[in-house]
């Protein structure tokens, strides 16, 4: 019999498996419903809406399973930990709110933005999205949120990329419009941004694809058996 590998409960996969099992853990809320409170951290966005190209994830978070994320993110606020004194200090903040408040406001943007076409298109609407969020130490955030989008694979951190950008400042917008903006359009700063070859019927069909092709975890101990392999995948490992 081979020997077998010690465990090593320090181990960076072990340490970011720790994480993601928390945000697992945690109460799915309505993102609509969010109440302010303080920390950073990292968290997950779940779909349960009829856009068409996200039948398959929508159908993966129905009737309260919650399975599959759509979109996983961090908060770590500016400059992270700062050393005072003897100790350490962490700055205290509501940063992670804030991050799940401006999502909150991109989807918002893109709601009003299909009602007030004529007539009204299909897109995405506030009330679809749920979120669970977890408050960590802040050098432990980075590993769980690779963590969660290695094991995962949320269509918005793979294929329709640019979700999580940010406006870019005066005279930074010539860069490309993110493939997000495409798909969903209604953020004003994205209308400025260079415009992308790929259509957004062309997005849509690589969600659809890549939401087909990939199977969903499904709960805490099945990532916890899973993670070796999918970071071994990764390269975080």
């Amino acid at each position: 019999m081979p020997p077998q590998k010690p465990y090593n409960p320090l181990d960076r996969t072990n340490l970011g498996a720790s994480v993601a099992g928390a945000l697992l853990r945690q109460e799915v809320v309505p993102l609509v419903a969010l109440k302010t409170f303080v920390g950073a951290g990292v968290y997950a966005l779940y779909y349960t809406g009829d856009f068409a190209p996200y039948e398959t994830v929508a159908a993966r978070n129905a009737d309260g399973k919650f399975q599959q994320p759509i979109y996983v993110g961090k908060a770590i606020p500016e400059g992270g930990r700062k050393g005072g004194g003897a100790g350490i200090v962490q700055p205290v903040g509501p940063y992670l709110y804030r991050r799940l408040t401006a999502h909150r406001n991109s989807i918002k943007k893109v709601f009003k933005y299909s009602q007030d076409q004529r007539p009204p298109i299909k897109n995405l609407k506030p009330e679809d999205f749920w979120c669970r969020y977890l408050v960590v130490e802040d050098i432990w955030i980075p590993l769980g949120e690779s963590l969660m989008i290695a094991s995962f694979s949320p269509v918005w951190n793979i294929v329709v990329e640019g979700f999580g950008n940010n406006a870019p400042g005066s005279g930074r917008e010539k860069g490309m419009r993110p493939r997000w903006d495409v798909l969903h359009p209604g953020r004003p700063w994205a209308d400025r941004c260079e415009a992308r070859e790929e259509t957004a019927d062309q997005i849509a069909e690589e969600a659809r694809q890549h939401l087909e092709n990939h199977s969903v975890i499904g709960d805490e101990a099945l990532l916890m058996t899973q993670v070796d392999g999918d970071l071994d995948d990764s390269g975080l490992a």
